[in-house]
């Protein structure tokens, strides 16, 4: 199904001919995407399915995206939600590709990875479907930057539902557009029900679009089913966007002619209402329409659906015919590897830095060596970061490449995965760990699947900077330790660094690694003073650093950790005690190789320190990884030293009662020893 090609709005001719051979074109297009949708629904209920799961069918909104993308350009990018099969094809996607995706064959878009409410081919324009409720405008906003950034013209369309109006990302969203001026299109097909409930019961607002008026930009309300009218509208806000006007918010009004999702037997809905939506279908409207204008007869219009549902009837038996997915790729492409780099020519001596400023010292560096480098967040241009890790770079670098962010969580991360979907290498700051569980999905839903759901084909060269752990004042919700929530995700790469030239060269990894990568910081170690050699070689992320070799007992640590490790050692070499300590650094992936190395060389006597609390931390993971990799005949006794299951005051006494230090360490590893295990 090709894109209609539709001249540019300042040069079209609109009188009632031209309009009339659209409308003819959409007619066809709609009878297209009714039958694609009837028969996808048709496959659900075969014995077996031919499509299993869930599916959401946009029967009666066709003509939203068909009109829309008709009045865009062909490089300009699409995004949808999970009822989301009409924007694909109207974006120009394979039918064939898209059928065979929804029955998980291997010619499918994504080889079944994504199915029916997530698949995408951002190398097709289509940045893909989301299935998470509103998840897609903060991402839209991130393509939108990278295509102002190149200067290309283009703009993002982005649908959601009506029920995605009161969620907080979309706002978060809006807020972001309009302060960045960026050329997004938020289109809500508001059908009347969020899902399984009236909007009007939950939304006593009867135009959702007036809501644009407190962010500061533009928005309308249509008749969705009016080809012409959804056309005009797009064209004349695309025309807005483009010439550097923002965002504009159109909510076109749709009938919802089938039910929330394929087995929804729509028990909860009045004979009334569909009959309603049924009298406002947009093939029947247009159908009238046409014949009533005597552009096209009644038979003419049974012919065009009939010719219709023939195609569909075609492209379906090839799909069928498919084989399924290769089971051997199942696991494939969750992650990829960063290529190693060599020390730059202008490689320097080692200078004094404190652990913060090595942080700035990355960034600045990251921002001359590559122009697609961002770095954004809350309080990151102008003042140059609460903690100063990128003071001065917004006037060595612009506002365009170090800016400030509304305080937004959702709508950073989101853009960060969208901006890095579509060629910039952003790099945004979380204030607070803590602060990043506000826009959880956008790394866990988001950024951590796209490269597996695209079988690699697009990935996301973001990094995630943010700061955690307990400092003297801190208060419950701004000292928690989570680094094995995000480890737990396949797809992501978590590092923490614990010295000053580790907290440059890990962010330089970060930055040159494929993949969304999150560094946690530790904000108790920001004042710490250390050797820090820049421009130096670039390793691919995940390798662990031996402090010290010893034979006696291994300290496994990260983090904040390692600087009392380290001084545990050092008290138990006076004592006789020869202690290894070896610094993680990267969680994910994991250094199995460095773990069994130090371990054995222990004779199988293992501390795993770490500050985070003590159930589900990554010590246990390391447990049973050592369990599992040293084997029955490596005799292994294992302790572990974390704070334990609480919350954490403010009070420092309080504080230091609950988390490991130096003599806590030392006196753990004299138990290991001393015990006559073997």
């Amino acid at each position: 199904m090709t894109q209609l090609a539709i001249e540019p709005i300042h040069n079209r001719d609109v009188g009632s001919n031209a309009d009339a051979r659209f409308r003819a074109d959409m007619l066809a297009r709609i009878a297209f995407v009714r039958a694609f949708e009837a028969k996808a629904l048709d496959l659900s209920k075969t014995t077996p399915p031919a499509i299993v799961g869930s599916m959401h069918l946009c029967a009666g909104q066709e003509s939203v995206p068909l009109a829309a993308l008709a009045a865009l350009g062909p490089q300009d990018k699409v995004i949808s939600t999970y009822r989301g099969h009409g924007w694909a094809l109207a974006a120009g996607l394979d039918p064939t590709s898209v059928m065979a995706e929804l029955c998980h064959r291997a010619g499918g878009v994504n080889g079944g990875r994504g199915g029916s409410a997530y698949f995408m081919a951002p190398d097709q324009r289509f940045i893909g479907e989301n299935s998470i409720v509103g998840a897609g405008v903060p991402i839209a906003c991130g393509v939108a930057m990278a295509e102002v950034a190149a200067g290309s013209g283009n703009v993002v369309i982005v649908s959601i539902g009506d029920g995605a109006m009161n969620q907080g990302a979309v706002h978060e969203a809006l807020v972001f557009a309009a302060y960045k001026k960026l050329p997004v299109l938020l289109v809500c097909e508001n059908n009347g029900w969020a899902e399984l409930t009236p909007t009007r019961v939950t939304t006593p607002v009867e135009r959702l679009a007036r809501r644009s008026i407190t962010y500061g930009i533009d928005g309308v309300t249509i008749d969705g089913t009016d080809v012409v009218l959804v056309r005009d509208t797009i064209a004349a806000a695309a025309e807005r966007a483009r010439a550097g006007h923002g965002p504009s918010l159109i909510e076109c009004k749709v009938p919802r002619l089938w039910g929330h999702y394929n087995r929804d037997v729509e028990h909860y809905r009045s004979r009334e209402d569909r009959a309603s939506a049924a009298g406002r279908d947009p093939l029947k409207v247009l159908g009238d329409q046409l014949v009533s204008q005597g552009v096209i007869s009644a038979s003419q219009v049974e012919t065009i659906i009939a010719e219709q549902q023939a195609r569909v009837e075609a492209l379906t038996k090839t799909v069928l015919a498919m084989p399924l997915t290769d089971t051997e790729t199942a696991g494939a492409n969750v992650t990829g590897t960063a290529a190693f780099k060599p020390a730059s020519s202008g490689a320097t001596v080692p200078e004094e830095l404190a652990y913060i400023g090595a942080v700035g010292a990355a960034l600045r560096d990251e921002l001359k060596t590559d122009q697609r480098t961002v770095v954004y967040g809350e309080d990151v241009g102008n003042a140059g970061g609460i903690f100063g890790g990128s003071k001065g770079l917004q006037k060595d670098f612009g506002v365009e490449r170090v800016f400030d962010t509304p305080i937004s969580e959702s709508a950073i991360l989101g853009s960060a995965v969208g901006a890095a979907m579509n060629g910039l290498k952003p790099i945004v700051e979380i204030m607070w760990a803590d602060f990043m569980l506000v826009a959880l999905d956008q790394l866990v839903n988001q950024a951590a699947n796209v490269r597996y759901i695209t079988g690699g084909k697009t990935n996301v060269p973001m990094v995630m900077r943010t700061q955690q752990g307990v400092t003297p004042g801190s208060c419950a919700q701004h000292s928690q330790c989570l680094e094995a929530l995000l480890a737990h995700i396949p797809g992501l790469k978590v590092g923490l660094p614990s010295t000053p030239q580790d907290a440059y060269d890990m962010l330089r990894e970060a930055a040159a690694d494929p993949d969304p990568c999150v560094l946690f910081e530790a904000r108790g170690l920001y004042p710490m003073k250390g050797d820090v050699r820049r421009l130096g070689e670039v390793k691919p992320v995940g390798e662990a650093r031996l402090h010290r070799e010893g034979k006696d007992v291994a300290i496994i640590t990260w983090g904040a950790m390692l600087h009392q490790a380290l001084a545990a050692a050092s008290t138990l070499s006076d004592e006789g005690v020869s202690v290894s300590v070896l610094d993680l650094r990267w969680l994910a992936p994991l250094d199995e190789e460095a773990i069994v190395d130090v371990v054995r060389k222990a004779a199988g006597r293992v501390l795993i320190v770490h500050e985070a609390v003590r159930s589900g931390g990554f010590g246990a993971e390391i447990v049973t990884r050592l369990g599992e990799l040293l084997g029955a005949n490596q005799p292994l006794h294992v302790k572990r030293l974390t704070t334990p299951d609480v919350r954490m005051p403010a009070a420092p006494h309080l504080q230091a009662v609950l988390t490991p230090n130096a003599d806590g360490i030392a006196l753990a590893c004299r138990e290991l020893v001393s015990r006559n295990i073997f």
